[in-house]
This record gives structure tokens, C-alpha cells and sequence, in this order.
């Protein structure tokens, strides 16, 4: 039965349960009745499961070589839901600490599977909203990386981060602005629209494009800021003729 089948009480029986297995298994180095729920179909299931984990480690950091030696042997796994669970279970952990989940990213970013790869993408917004200062010196190792996948997954991954503070990614935006890769220029558009609607952020963000020498993409990013005005008006503090106006004067 799927996670959200059942009753709300009944699910935070199963939450329980799933952070008492881990939490038993994992100390006699018994993975056996973790696995299922590291593997399991439903991705609320695996959630569950990775949240788990984060929630262990901060009941006892003490807890923690046991952690690492759990995702270090699961992280091989031939399932890649399993893997998936593994990044996103090493993610909890990096919020907090991210030096020693450091390599699990490291792995995950050069994983066949997508979904491990979107895993890393996903570990690391919510890693760097946080815990920003080692995230984004890490991220910033990848800019220049041959595969074009990984500068991309990069680029949209310390996104959530510019949404509240754009002045910590923009010295790394700016890194790839003359990127030969349309993919990569796309999610590099796309990312300065998203870091530039909300609170304070448009006025740092035009600040600092007025100092990007690729002028025919930065014309890109400014119908992308535009546009982003008019797409996200519920949730924008400036409405598009009002962006418009302060683009106009200021850039």
C-alpha cells in the first residue's frame, strides 16, 4: 500500500517504524530490513526512509559512523532508487555537516541514473539554503567540469540558495556565462529569473549583470526577469511593469 493510502495515524505508525528498523539494523551493520524501504516503489516510502536518517543523526550525532558505513554500502547498489535514497539521505546529513557526505555528491554527480544525479541537484538546494559556505565551495569545483551535464546540474542546484540571497551564487553564475553549451546557457537563464523576483533581489541582480561582458545573454536574462514577473505575479513584490520600469532605470 502507498504511503498516502493510508490513514494519517497510520502513517506516522509506519514513520516510526521505518526509524526503528534503521535505527536497530544499523548498529549491528545489518542492512537486510533497511533495504526495502531504501528500494521501495513509492517515493514517499523512500522518504521516509532518508528522513529517518537525519532525524537519527541529529538524536545522536554519536550515531554517525554508523550512518556513513550504511550509505557507503548502499551507495553500490544496482538499484537506483536505492542510490537515490542514499544521496538524499546523505542531504539531511550536509545541512548540518556537509564535509562528511561530501564524497556521496562527489559519486552521485557522475551516476548513470538521472534520478541520482537529480538527487544530488535536490540535496544540494536544500543543503545550501543552510548550510551555504562548503555547498557552494564544492559546487564551485564543478563550474568548469568537461561534462556539460554536470555544469548544468551545478548551475541549477545552487538556485534555491540566489532566492534569498543572489549575491552567494552570482560570482558563480558568472562563471559561466560564455558556457558553449545551449543547455547549460539556458538553465543559467533560467536560474538568474528565478533569483531575481523575490524580496531585494532584483536590484542585486541587475547590479551585478551590468558587470557580465556576454551582453547577448545577459539580453536573454533580462526578458527572462521580464518574464519571470508575469509568470510568478502571485509571488513576485514587483509586478512586470514594475521590474520593466527599474530594469529601464537602472540598467
Amino acid at each position: 500500500m502507498a504511503f498516502y493510502d493510508l490513514a494519517k495515524q497510520e502513517r506516522e505508525v509506519l514513520v516510526k517504524q521505518i526509524q526503528a528498523v534503521i535505527l536497530k539494523e544499523m548498529s549491528v551493520a545489518n542492512y537486510t530490513a533497511i533495504l526495502p524501504y531504501f528500494a521501495d516503489e513509492d517515493t514517499y516510502i523512500r522518504k521516509a526512509a532518508y528522513l529517518a536518517i537525519g532525524k537519527i543523526y541529529k538524536m545522536d550525532i554519536g550515531h554517525l559512523p554508523n550512518i556513513i558505513e550504511l550509505l557507503n554500502n548502499l551507495l553500490g547498489h544496482d538499484d537506483f532508487k536505492v542510490r537515490q535514497t542514499v544521496v538524499n539521505a546523505a542531504g539531511e546529513i550536509g545541512k548540518s555537516d556537509f564535509t562528511v557526505v561530501q564524497s556521496f555528491f562527489d559519486k552521485g554527480l557522475l551516476d548513470e541514473h538521472h534520478a541520482v544525479r537529480n538527487a544530488v541537484i535536490g540535496s544540494v538546494k536544500k543543503m545550501g539554503e543552510v548550510n551555504p559556505s562548503p555547498v557552494l565551495a564544492w559546487a564551485a569545483s564543478y563550474l568548469q567540469h568537461p561534462d556539460k551535464e554536470i555544469r548544468r546540474e551545478i548551475c541549477h542546484g545552487i538556485e534555491l540558495r540566489g532566492r534569498k540571497y543572489p549575491q552567494d551564487i552570482l560570482p558563480l553564475l558568472k562563471q559561466l556565462e560564455f558556457d558553449p553549451t545551449k543547455r547549460v546557457s539556458s538553465t543559467l537563464v533560467h536560474v538568474i529569473g528565478q533569483i531575481a523576483y523575490k524580496k531585494g533581489c532584483l536590484a542585486t541582480v541587475i547590479a551585478d549583470l551590468k558587470t557580465w561582458q556576454n551582453k547577448e545573454l545577459v539580453d536573454q536574462a533580462i526578458l527572462e526577469i521580464i518574464d519571470v514577473h508575469e509568470r510568478y505575479k502571485d509571488f513576485a513584490v514587483l509586478t512586470q511593469q514594475e521590474a520593466m520600469d527599474y530594469i529601464s532605470k537602472h540598467f
